[in-house]
């Protein structure tokens, strides 16, 4: 039976010994493409033993939007769920209070986020350790997570982004605009629309080392070599995230600075004693990238007092279906008040983005 493993521990010291250049580029590829691959087989065991392979937590999502609270056991995070939205979260000074997944909603200007509180994953999670599969299986279906480490325990920020990393899930990042159409004969052919750093024959190789042979691959994003085996295989999540040093109180103002500035974080809190809690509100309303769009009904004023909270960049299609499955197979027509149009009252149909602060009539067959 293949050692998995041992074979992708081999790949990574090789990795680590080679120096990144132009010489070295297309071997660093191979190896990544190999070690990806190597994962992806090991995983398809895993599932094939199981006899299983969704391994998530059963959870309900409601509301405008959904966050994931994601840290080790213990460093704080039934008490922040319980800051921010008033659940009734376990809360003990000991690892592994929270056994189940607690859902909390947090209101924010007029719109509801639901806040999830999982339990606290540890170092090997990705691989199943703790039931950390099922926990971050989770995040594929919230729209943001927020990661959260003990102002005592920095070493835990690192481990937590490998564990994100290894689940197949992107933080703060965007998907790259990569288009690979497989082909029958006639070789690679890549066209690019910006510069990269990676050449064309490292790309070729890679697309090689993945079995594809002939295809017409179109780049419109800047990529590394990461990014261009995420975009071969296809399974990547995108999310976006919010770092939270916690415990704030429980260091001197010098230390948490410090922890800051080194993990990058975006926030230092305290949940204990309501440091900074609603910045973090608004920093999550913000990331969520919520908008407000107003109802009318024809020939009635609009509801002013309680707006539809939908993402940016939003159809009047999505509003549509935010309302009823049957609304767009119903609907005849649109008018639109406000900056996404050219005057008010303007006419338009379902493919029409809307902009924040829009008064929205639809008409129905």
């Amino acid at each position: 039976m293949v050692d998995y493993n041992k074979k992708i521990k081999e790949l990574e010291d090789e990795l680590k010994k080679t120096k990144y250049n132009k010489a070295t580029q297309g071997h660093i590829g191979i190896v990544k493409a190999k070690i990806a691959q190597l994962k992806e087989k090991q995983e398809s065991r895993t599932q094939k033993k199981t006899g299983r392979s969704d391994y998530g937590y059963s959870v309900r999502k409601s509301g405008d939007g959904t966050i994931l609270i994601l840290g080790f056991p213990s460093a704080g995070k039934s008490t922040l769920l319980n800051k921010l939205t008033g659940a009734s979260s376990e809360v003990g000074a000991y690892a592994f209070t929270t056994l189940s997944v607690i859902p909390g909603m947090l209101e924010y200007k007029q719109s509801k986020i639901q806040i999830l509180d999982v339990p606290g994953i540890v170092s090997g999670a990705a691989s199943g350790k703790g039931r950390g599969k099922e926990v971050l299986t989770v995040i594929r279906t919230a729209d943001m997570v927020l990661i959260v480490i003990d102002v005592n325990h920095p070493e835990h920020h690192p481990a937590i982004l490998k564990e994100v990393w290894d689940s197949h899930i992107r933080v703060n990042k965007v998907k790259p605009e990569v288009y690979i159409k497989k082909k029958s004969q006639g070789g690679i052919h890549i066209g690019k629309t910006v510069p990269l750093a990676v050449d064309d024959e490292t790309l070729k190789r890679i697309l090689r080392e993945f079995k594809v042979v002939n295809a017409e691959v179109l780049i419109r994003s800047p990529i590394d070599i990461d990014d261009f085996i995420d975009c071969i295989e296809g399974n990547k999540k995108y999310i976006p995230a919010i770092t939270c040093i916690t415990k704030a109180d429980l260091a001197d103002v010098a230390t948490v600075s410090k922890i800051k500035k080194e993990l990058n974080a975006d926030f230092a809190i305290s949940a204990e004693q309501g440091i900074n809690i609603e910045i973090l509100k608004e920093k999550i309303f913000q990331k969520l990238d919520f908008i407000r769009i107003y109802m009318k009904e024809p020939g009635k004023d609009a509801d002013m007092k309680e707006p539809l909270i939908i993402k940016r960049n939003s159809t009047i299609n999505d509003v549509c279906n935010k309302l009823h499955r049957d609304f767009p197979k119903r609907f005849k027509f649109a008018r639109v008040w406000g900056s996404s149009t050219k005057f008010p009252g303007q006419r338009l149909m379902l493919n029409h983005c809307l902009k924040d602060k829009d008064i929205l009539e639809i008409h129905l067959r």
